[in-house]
């Protein structure tokens, strides 16, 4: 069951210009572009006359014409040209679905109703360029949501699958603490690690070598979004009683998972940094070392799915570290009853 009255990620921005993309969200097709004007838009991915999708027509100006018979709709998705008559059928418009674009990232409200624009997750890091720099991207994965939330809700992976970036032994032998906000709908993980090995991943951004504190901050929002604060700095040197912390490196690690139909998600990430601000090395450096560790989660969690397609086996052994996400399942399970029993 799809969660639809909430924002997911539907696009980075960088992928959105004048030229039409069709991406499934949720089982349905929708075509995204940016008007000439630059306006972000999302329509229902067909034309109402004989179903060819809109994404493969043309930008014109601030409309969206089809490119199969010409009906021609503005950014709200109202058909305002149809092709050998003066009469619009009033059955010819489209659904238009809210967007809003935040740095890398543009926003989707799925739901049938007004756009909740008190659930929209905030990712300051993206807009303060000033403070901030980011990089992102986004992988297809053929595998269920589920498997992707428990991949991000228990990181003690990190030591074996990616073990060449970011993984320590230490990630998977620290104990982790777990919050569970029913109030906020949030789960939350901790794992603070003193004086452990510096993994490459940092270690070539940061310049700290050897032994470092490394804390792994989890925040998950359910449906779909995921944040992670990720905090470097030299042995010892915890933040000081007033929050201040400058003396350590911090990276926010996101995640926007987007159902893309059964079986089959969108994972959209994005790393924000406060250090080495500007600098392009260091931008294509993380790019580099980001893409190729989602990708390792994505060959994992393929593989994962085509063996549950092949078995009917379902028993499951946990342990303590996969308490983040059986409580992830547990609020999920949550608000799926509570859509049903509507």
């Amino acid at each position: 069951m799809f969660l639809r009255d909430h924002w997911y990620v539907a696009a980075l921005s960088s992928e959105l210009e004048s030229k039409p993309l069709s991406r499934q969200i949720l089982g349905e097709h929708v075509a995204l572009f940016r008007s000439e004007s630059g306006e972000v838009v999302a329509l229902a991915d067909r034309c109402p006359h004989r179903g060819y999708p809109l994404s493969l027509g043309t930008v014109v100006g601030e409309q969206l014409v089809c490119g199969y018979h010409g009906f021609t709709f503005d950014c709200s998705g109202t058909c305002v040209a149809v092709p050998g008559q003066d009469r619009i059928p009033s059955r010819a418009d489209v659904r238009s679905y809210p967007v809003v674009q935040q740095g890398l990232w543009v926003w989707i409200w799925m739901g049938r109703g007004e756009a909740d624009v008190a659930k929209l997750p905030s990712t300051p890091w993206l807009v303060d360029t000033k403070n901030w720099s980011a990089v992102g991207g986004v992988a297809k994965i053929d595998a269920a949501f589920d498997l992707l939330v428990d991949n991000l809700a228990d990181l003690s992976h990190e030591t074996f699958l990616h073990n060449g970036s970011i993984g320590t032994p230490e990630v998977a032998t620290t104990p982790i603490e777990v919050e569970i906000d029913e109030d906020a709908n949030v789960v939350r993980v901790y794992r603070h690690m003193n004086s452990v090995d510096c993994p490459p991943f940092y270690s070539r951004t940061t310049g700290l070598e050897g032994k470092v504190d490394r804390w792994q901050d989890i925040e998950y929002s359910p449906p779909g979004f995921y944040l992670l604060h990720a905090r470097i700095a030299p042995v010892g040197q915890p933040p000081l009683p007033d929050g201040t912390d400058d003396h350590a490196f911090h990276m926010k690690i996101l995640y926007g998972l987007t159902p893309s139909s059964d079986g089959k998600v969108y994972d959209f990430w994005a790393l924000a940094r406060d250090f080495c601000v500007g600098d392009d090395e260091t931008d294509r450096f993380l790019e580099k070392m980001q893409t190729s560790v989602v990708q390792e989660d994505v060959d994992a969690l393929n593989i994962l799915q085509m063996r549950a397609n092949g078995t009917t086996e379902s028993s499951e052994v946990s342990i303590k570290i996969d308490r983040g996400g059986i409580a992830a399942r547990r609020m999920l399970a949550s608000m799926r009853e509570s859509v049903s029993s509507k």
